[in-house]
């Protein structure tokens, strides 16, 4: 599937949100995802179904002090 992850294309296998971000090797509890202009809310990321020609933008939680 093609899909366009901060700004860059890709082509993935994975077909639910939470498959791709394994696919990617993150953490789905420290990434913000955005798909078409829309937050997605974390707990919901293993039912969310990717479409062709989505576009994501995946922001990584940075903790500090």
């Amino acid at each position: 599937m093609k899909l366009t992850i901060n700004g860059e294309p890709r082509e993935v296998a994975a077909r639910t949100l939470l498959g791709l971000l394994e696919e990617l090797g993150l953490e789905p509890k420290s990434i913000v995802v955005e798909r078409n202009a829309t937050i997605l809310d974390r707990n919901l990321y293993q039912e969310i179904l990717l479409s062709e020609g989505d576009v994501l933008e995946l922001v990584r939680i940075v903790g500090g002090g």
